[in-house]
């Protein structure tokens, strides 16, 4: 690849550059859309193009010239202020681009998802195991962001913070450009009080409540995380809900908020979340198996609200499997 790296949020996990921060790739939603689905943003870095057509035919290989000059004829590659470019717009350093994804034959994720509250300023939503929070990979329409822009036609929809797309429970979205820093100050500063609810074997051998720390890194293949030596940068508590002779109930707070922490931290002290694919051991990629979904719920989230100072509680509405399975 020639020249210097770039940021592309939130479309693709094979950008020019990492964004390990989920805030950044949050950060990188725009408000510009078409129809449901909001674009791409993309900052164009020291490079040897002339255009930003041929810039973009060496970044996403995967997509032929023939396709590139469509979007531009059909208005999908927009300047900073959302107006359309002409295939021939020269190539500018610095300057930001926007784009919209596109996948042909989209499935349909068989799930419901629930908004528990709306106001002027935050949406809650109920996200479903499976579903995305944000495009990403095969899914631009099928995921809660793109089907809350439908569902409340509110085109500054912006998430939050991210759960995985395995794990349900709640999402908070900001609805309100106007003040959106203000709620995104709560995560980044850590003023906000997360609480997950896990099904896992049981840790007798273990005194509870205890706090797990360790250093996470990115391990391999790419999209899963490890434990390795060093300064820890990633702190969970936990507890137990419920004893069961087959498994245990875990309440989990993370207190940082690194990818799949509280997955790798489940399964380095020996309690691998139930129906995990990724850890503690990668397992061959199979099609979603909506009967056995990852026993991870979002469960609530609690703040005193930047705006008023109210404090504001919320819960999942979702549960985990049957609690016999525990007994």
């Amino acid at each position: 690849m020639r020249g210097s790296r770039a940021v592309v949020t939130p479309a693709r996990s094979c950008c020019w550059r990492d964004e390990p921060a989920c805030r950044r790739r949050v950060a990188g939603l725009s408000r510009v859309s078409q129809g449901d689905v909001p674009a791409s943003r993309l900052q164009l870095p020291p490079g040897p193009w002339a255009t930003v057509l041929e810039a973009l035919c060496e970044r996403f290989p995967a997509i032929d010239r023939t396709a590139w000059l469509d979007r531009f004829a059909r208005g999908r590659v927009l300047d900073a202020d959302g107006r359309p470019l002409a295939v021939t717009a020269p190539y500018r350093t610095g300057a930001e681009i926007r784009y919209f994804r596109e996948v042909a034959d989209e499935p349909r994720i068989p799930v419901t998802e629930a908004v528990l509250h709306v106001d002027a300023h935050l949406v809650v939503a109920d996200k479903p195991h499976f579903l995305p929070v944000a495009p990403t990979g095969a899914y631009v329409r099928e995921t809660l962001l793109g089907r809350l822009v439908r569902r409340l036609g509110n085109q500054d929809l912006v998430p939050l913070h991210r759960i995985d797309r395995l794990t349900a429970g709640l999402v908070l979205f900001s609805a309100n450009r106007d003040s959106r820093a203000r709620y995104q100050a709560l995560f980044r500063e850590r003023r906000i009080d997360k609480a997950y609810l896990a099904l896992a074997p049981p840790l007798p051998a273990l005194a509870f409540p205890q706090v797990h720390r360790s250093r996470l890194e990115r391990g391999e293949p790419f999209f899963r995380m490890r434990e390795v030596v060093g300064e820890a940068n990633s702190e969970t508590w936990l507890d137990v809900v419920e004893r069961g002779e087959r498994a245990w109930c875990y309440r989990l707070r993370p207190v940082s908020g690194r990818k799949h922490q509280l997955r790798v931290h489940m399964a380095a002290l020996g309690a691998p979340i139930l129906n995990d694919p990724l850890y503690p051991e990668l397992h061959a990629a199979v099609a979603d198996d909506h009967a056995r979904p990852l026993q991870l719920l979002a469960h609530s989230l609690a703040f005193d609200d930047p705006l008023d100072g109210r404090r504001r509680e919320f819960s999942s509405g979702l549960q985990l499997a049957d609690q016999s399975f525990t007994r």
